[in-house]
């Protein structure tokens, strides 16, 4: 029987201008992300970009979920979003710069009922 785990799924603050993986499912897992936190800690405006690869390829056009969104200095974006990911998928992000913070929250979902994730 499936076991869930409710917990901080990923949690990054990148380089800036270099996609980086927030999320890799692993094999025998599916999540379900709730919530995508976007904080600038910085005084400046910048970008970011929210993209999911399905089985793992190279990021393509098709897999932007937000492209060069906005977002103003010190502010906080919150996407409440019920996004599921599937073994191998993986949530890419990319930042304008180096002030920004990205969290995701949500559930894994383990198949196997295994405590290893």
């Amino acid at each position: 029987m499936p076991v869930e785990y409710y917990q901080v799924m990923g949690q990054a603050a990148p380089n800036a201008l270099t996609e980086t993986d927030l999320i890799n499912v692993s094999s025998g897992y599916n999540y379900v992300l709730s919530s995508l936190v976007i904080c600038n800690r910085g005084p400046s405006g910048t970008t970011f970009r929210i993209s999911v690869s399905v089985g793992g390829n190279p990021t393509a056009n098709s897999d932007y979920l937000y492209y060069d969104l906005p977002i103003e200095g010190h502010d906080t974006f919150i996407a409440t979003i019920g996004l599921t990911l599937y073994e191998n998928d993986i949530l890419r992000i990319y930042a304008g710069n180096a002030n920004l913070t990205f969290q995701a929250f949500g559930a894994i979902i383990d198949y196997y009922g295994s405590t290893n994730i």
